[in-house]
């Protein structure tokens, strides 16, 4: 009888598990589909939208091979519904939101407390930004058209800060809503109530929310005031 009973928690378990995962893939597709930010227009298709929040939430709860499965459907979506770059658009999606997403969800697997966040959401920013200037140089000029040495002038004027600010304003916005969304799906009986809960760590979310905001602001005016300059050159 008591196997009968485990076998029966196991499963739904598993399927509150599947349901949970296919509620973050919907929100991370909704998300690009609805909620897509112009931020300059350089003669590119570049634009800030939310998923890699959603994401990394999950990932958070879920672990990373979860989280990386959600960002090739999220892609894969895209990709055959409204994206106007096909497999590079596809290629480059994938890229920029597993950068962003494995480091914070493996440093915080690890070390699961807000601290591991801070410092795996901090190593996300960095690879995202190294990766994606990479990814840019070598994917852009095939889907674009445009001319290597060109995208190599714009490195630094234009993705260099696109994907910091970006990259940043995920981040904060991952280290505000984790919490509340965890609660959310424990209160709808999506997630089990963790075994230990610490107390201390409970001042550091809004300082440290705190600070990713500053910086977030710090880096749009820095950008706003450095791109008409840079880009004139």
């Amino acid at each position: 009888m008591e196997n009968k009973n485990q076998t029966s928690t196991e499963l739904q378990k598993k399927l509150r598990t599947m349901i949970t995962l296919a509620l973050f893939a919907a929100l991370a597709y909704a998300s690009t589909a609805l909620i897509r930010i112009p931020v300059v227009n350089p003669g590119f298709p570049l634009s800030y939208e939310p998923k890699d929040i959603i994401i990394a939430i999950a990932g958070f709860i879920y672990g990373p091979l979860p989280a990386v499965g959600i960002v090739i459907v999220d892609s894969f979506l895209e990709m055959i519904t409204f994206s106007t770059t096909a497999f590079w658009g596809f290629l480059m999606n994938v890229i920029s939101s597993v950068s962003f997403v494995l480091p914070a969800v493996l440093i915080y697997k690890r070390r699961r407390t807000i601290k591991g966040a801070i410092l795996g959401l901090s190593g996300s920013v960095i690879l995202t930004v190294v990766m994606m200037l990479l990814w840019n140089l070598i994917v852009t000029p095939i889907y674009t058209g445009a001319p290597r040495a060109v995208v190599a002038g714009m490195l630094l004027p234009v993705f260099l800060p696109f994907n910091l600010l970006k990259s940043t304003i995920n981040a904060l916005f991952t280290v505000l809503l984790y919490k509340p969304v965890s609660k959310a799906l424990r209160a709808a009986k999506l997630l089990e109530e963790p075994a230990s809960a610490p107390g201390k760590q409970k001042l550091l979310v809004p300082v440290l929310a705190g600070i990713f905001l500053v910086i977030a602001i710090a880096l749009t005016v820095l950008y706003s005031i450095l791109y008409p300059i840079l880009s004139a050159h």
